[in-house]
Protein backbone atom coordinates (compact mmCIF):
# COMPACT_ATOMS: atom_id res chain seq x y z
CA UNK A 1 0.00 0.00 0.00
CA UNK A 2 1.62 3.51 -0.74
CA UNK A 3 1.83 6.26 1.67
CA UNK A 4 0.13 9.36 1.92
CA UNK A 5 3.89 10.61 2.45
CA UNK A 6 5.56 9.29 -0.73
CA UNK A 7 2.53 10.98 -2.65
CA UNK A 8 3.16 14.31 -0.71
CA UNK A 9 1.19 17.60 -1.76
CA UNK A 10 -0.07 17.01 -5.32
CA UNK A 11 1.30 20.67 -6.72
CA UNK A 12 4.36 20.37 -5.42
CA UNK A 13 5.26 16.94 -6.96
CA UNK A 14 4.17 17.54 -10.53
CA UNK A 15 6.22 20.82 -10.40
CA UNK A 16 9.23 19.09 -9.35
CA UNK A 17 8.69 16.35 -11.78
CA UNK A 18 7.83 18.53 -14.66
CA UNK A 19 11.73 20.07 -13.55
CA UNK A 20 13.09 16.37 -13.94
CA UNK A 21 10.87 15.93 -17.02
CA UNK A 22 13.23 18.73 -18.45
CA UNK A 23 9.34 20.46 -19.72
CA UNK A 24 10.73 23.89 -18.89
CA UNK A 25 8.19 25.52 -21.40
CA UNK A 26 5.59 24.66 -18.42
CA UNK A 27 5.56 27.73 -15.97
CA UNK A 28 7.37 25.50 -12.90
CA UNK A 29 7.17 28.23 -10.31
CA UNK A 30 3.96 29.40 -11.04
CA UNK A 31 1.92 25.40 -10.41
CA UNK A 32 4.62 24.85 -7.21
CA UNK A 33 3.59 28.02 -5.36
CA UNK A 34 -0.10 27.25 -6.74
CA UNK A 35 -2.49 30.10 -8.27
CA UNK A 36 -2.05 33.62 -8.57
CA UNK A 37 -4.03 36.13 -5.56
CA UNK A 38 -7.86 35.83 -5.58
CA UNK A 39 -9.61 37.84 -8.24
CA UNK A 40 -9.22 41.78 -6.57
CA UNK A 41 -10.04 43.46 -8.94
CA UNK A 42 -13.98 44.79 -9.28
CA UNK A 43 -14.17 44.93 -12.86
CA UNK A 44 -17.06 47.34 -13.27
CA UNK A 45 -15.22 49.59 -16.41
CA UNK A 46 -15.69 47.22 -18.69
CA UNK A 47 -16.27 48.43 -21.94
CA UNK A 48 -18.23 47.84 -25.29
CA UNK A 49 -21.84 48.50 -24.75
CA UNK A 50 -23.72 45.05 -25.66
CA UNK A 51 -28.15 46.61 -25.50
CA UNK A 52 -29.99 46.36 -22.61
CA UNK A 53 -28.97 45.98 -19.30
CA UNK A 54 -29.21 42.77 -17.85
CA UNK A 55 -32.45 41.60 -15.52
CA UNK A 56 -31.42 42.13 -11.34
CA UNK A 57 -33.88 39.60 -10.30
CA UNK A 58 -33.03 36.01 -10.32
CA UNK A 59 -33.80 34.32 -13.32
CA UNK A 60 -35.86 31.47 -11.43
CA UNK A 61 -38.32 31.56 -8.29
CA UNK A 62 -36.26 31.28 -5.30
CA UNK A 63 -32.68 31.14 -4.39
CA UNK A 64 -31.03 28.81 -7.51
CA UNK A 65 -28.66 26.36 -6.92
CA UNK A 66 -25.35 25.23 -8.59
CA UNK A 67 -25.43 22.18 -10.91
CA UNK A 68 -23.67 19.21 -9.10
CA UNK A 69 -20.69 17.68 -11.16
CA UNK A 70 -21.17 14.67 -13.84
CA UNK A 71 -20.40 11.20 -12.55
CA UNK A 72 -18.12 9.98 -15.62
CA UNK A 73 -14.79 8.43 -15.82
CA UNK A 74 -14.11 10.83 -19.08
CA UNK A 75 -11.51 13.03 -17.72
CA UNK A 76 -11.73 15.23 -20.48
CA UNK A 77 -15.38 15.81 -20.39
CA UNK A 78 -15.34 15.85 -16.59
CA UNK A 79 -12.85 18.75 -16.98
CA UNK A 80 -15.03 20.63 -19.20
CA UNK A 81 -17.85 20.28 -16.61
CA UNK A 82 -15.44 21.77 -13.82
CA UNK A 83 -13.78 24.29 -15.80
CA UNK A 84 -17.92 25.80 -16.55
CA UNK A 85 -18.88 25.00 -12.72
CA UNK A 86 -15.49 27.89 -11.98
CA UNK A 87 -16.47 30.55 -14.54
CA UNK A 88 -19.98 29.97 -14.50
CA UNK A 89 -21.79 32.43 -11.55
CA UNK A 90 -24.20 35.35 -11.13
CA UNK A 91 -24.06 37.82 -8.31
CA UNK A 92 -27.74 38.36 -8.60
CA UNK A 93 -28.53 34.68 -7.76
CA UNK A 94 -28.71 35.31 -4.21
CA UNK A 95 -25.07 32.80 -4.08
CA UNK A 96 -21.90 33.25 -2.49
CA UNK A 97 -18.75 32.50 -4.00
CA UNK A 98 -18.53 30.08 -1.45
CA UNK A 99 -21.74 28.28 -2.96
CA UNK A 100 -20.32 27.88 -6.09
CA UNK A 101 -17.11 26.25 -5.01
CA UNK A 102 -18.71 24.01 -2.90
CA UNK A 103 -20.36 22.12 -5.74
CA UNK A 104 -17.09 21.45 -7.06
CA UNK A 105 -15.29 20.85 -3.62
CA UNK A 106 -18.36 18.38 -2.71
CA UNK A 107 -16.62 16.00 -5.56
CA UNK A 108 -12.72 16.63 -4.59
CA UNK A 109 -11.13 13.25 -4.26
CA UNK A 110 -12.75 11.12 -1.45
CA UNK A 111 -9.38 10.73 0.51
CA UNK A 112 -9.13 14.34 1.64
CA UNK A 113 -5.33 14.40 0.83
CA UNK A 114 -5.42 17.49 -1.80
CA UNK A 115 -8.76 19.21 -0.43
CA UNK A 116 -7.57 21.69 1.89
CA UNK A 117 -5.77 22.56 -1.40
CA UNK A 118 -8.33 22.15 -4.02
CA UNK A 119 -10.16 25.10 -1.61
CA UNK A 120 -7.22 27.73 -1.72
CA UNK A 121 -6.80 27.08 -5.28
CA UNK A 122 -10.69 27.65 -5.75
CA UNK A 123 -10.33 30.59 -3.74
CA UNK A 124 -8.02 32.61 -6.27
CA UNK A 125 -10.56 31.72 -9.48
CA UNK A 126 -13.43 33.24 -8.10
CA UNK A 127 -13.40 37.35 -6.66
CA UNK A 128 -13.63 37.42 -2.54
CA UNK A 129 -16.87 38.04 -0.95
CA UNK A 130 -15.63 41.74 -0.66
CA UNK A 131 -15.45 41.98 -4.52
CA UNK A 132 -18.61 39.72 -4.74
CA UNK A 133 -20.85 42.48 -3.32
CA UNK A 134 -19.29 45.27 -5.41
CA UNK A 135 -19.78 43.20 -8.17
CA UNK A 136 -23.42 42.64 -7.53
CA UNK A 137 -23.61 46.65 -7.47
CA UNK A 138 -23.27 46.36 -10.94
CA UNK A 139 -25.39 42.90 -11.13
CA UNK A 140 -22.60 40.95 -13.09
CA UNK A 141 -22.65 37.73 -14.37
CA UNK A 142 -20.18 35.62 -15.89
CA UNK A 143 -19.87 32.96 -18.42
CA UNK A 144 -17.92 31.10 -20.09
CA UNK A 145 -16.77 29.49 -23.69
CA UNK A 146 -14.17 25.79 -23.85
CA UNK A 147 -11.76 26.87 -27.02
CA UNK A 148 -10.10 23.10 -26.28
CA UNK A 149 -9.84 20.46 -23.66
CA UNK A 150 -7.31 18.11 -24.02
CA UNK A 151 -4.61 16.33 -21.79
CA UNK A 152 -1.11 18.11 -22.23
CA UNK A 153 1.50 16.67 -24.66
CA UNK A 154 4.08 16.59 -21.91
CA UNK A 155 1.29 14.24 -19.18
CA UNK A 156 2.96 10.63 -20.17
CA UNK A 157 6.55 11.88 -19.39
CA UNK A 158 5.20 13.38 -15.95
CA UNK A 159 3.47 10.37 -15.75
CA UNK A 160 6.77 8.27 -16.69
CA UNK A 161 8.90 10.26 -14.39
CA UNK A 162 6.48 9.80 -11.90
CA UNK A 163 6.55 6.17 -10.95
CA UNK A 164 4.79 5.10 -8.23
CA UNK A 165 4.60 8.21 -6.64
CA UNK A 166 1.45 9.29 -8.32
CA UNK A 167 -1.75 7.52 -8.00
CA UNK A 168 -3.30 4.88 -10.49
CA UNK A 169 -5.34 7.07 -12.21
CA UNK A 170 -4.14 10.29 -11.62
CA UNK A 171 -4.51 12.95 -14.94
CA UNK A 172 -4.53 16.27 -15.91
CA UNK A 173 -5.97 18.13 -18.64
CA UNK A 174 -5.62 21.92 -19.59
CA UNK A 175 -8.33 23.90 -20.60
CA UNK A 176 -8.23 27.22 -22.78
CA UNK A 177 -11.32 29.55 -23.18
CA UNK A 178 -12.79 32.56 -22.66
CA UNK A 179 -14.60 34.52 -19.77
CA UNK A 180 -17.01 36.42 -20.73
CA UNK A 181 -18.61 39.05 -17.74
CA UNK A 182 -21.55 41.57 -18.61
CA UNK A 183 -23.50 43.91 -16.14
CA UNK A 184 -23.99 47.33 -16.29
CA UNK A 185 -22.26 50.70 -15.72
CA UNK A 186 -23.56 54.27 -15.51
CA UNK A 187 -27.29 52.65 -16.51
CA UNK A 188 -25.66 51.03 -19.38
CA UNK A 189 -25.09 47.25 -20.17
CA UNK A 190 -21.46 46.39 -20.62
CA UNK A 191 -19.14 43.47 -21.36
CA UNK A 192 -15.73 42.17 -21.23
CA UNK A 193 -13.55 39.23 -22.55
CA UNK A 194 -10.97 37.16 -20.92
CA UNK A 195 -9.02 34.78 -22.50
CA UNK A 196 -7.98 32.10 -19.62
CA UNK A 197 -5.92 28.73 -19.45
CA UNK A 198 -5.78 26.87 -16.86
CA UNK A 199 -5.00 22.56 -16.18
CA UNK A 200 -7.03 20.96 -14.13
CA UNK A 201 -5.62 18.17 -12.03
CA UNK A 202 -8.39 14.61 -10.96
CA UNK A 203 -7.93 11.62 -9.96
CA UNK A 204 -10.44 8.88 -12.60
CA UNK A 205 -9.91 4.93 -12.94
CA UNK A 206 -8.91 2.92 -11.87
CA UNK A 207 -8.21 4.51 -8.10
CA UNK A 208 -12.44 5.56 -8.85
CA UNK A 209 -15.33 4.24 -10.71
CA UNK A 210 -15.90 8.02 -11.86
CA UNK A 211 -13.36 11.31 -11.61
CA UNK A 212 -12.94 13.52 -8.95
CA UNK A 213 -11.00 16.65 -8.83
CA UNK A 214 -7.89 16.97 -6.83
CA UNK A 215 -5.75 20.53 -8.05
CA UNK A 216 -5.79 23.49 -10.28
CA UNK A 217 -2.80 25.14 -11.57
CA UNK A 218 -2.25 28.18 -11.23
CA UNK A 219 -4.84 30.51 -13.99
CA UNK A 220 -3.01 31.36 -17.08
CA UNK A 221 -0.01 29.36 -16.18
CA UNK A 222 -1.17 25.75 -17.84
CA UNK A 223 0.26 22.72 -18.24
CA UNK A 224 1.44 22.34 -22.21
Amino acid sequence: MRSSRRRGPLIVLIGLLVVAAGLIAFGVYGLVRGPAQPDQAPAPKITASIGASPSASPSTSGTPHPSALPKTDDPVAYARAVASAIFTWDTMSGLTPADYTNEIVADADPSGLETPGLVADLATYLPTDEIWQELRDYQTRETFTIDSAQVPAGWSQILAQAGSQLRDGTTAVTITGTRHRTGTWEGQSQSADTDVSFTIFMLCEPAYPSCHVLRLSQLSNPLH
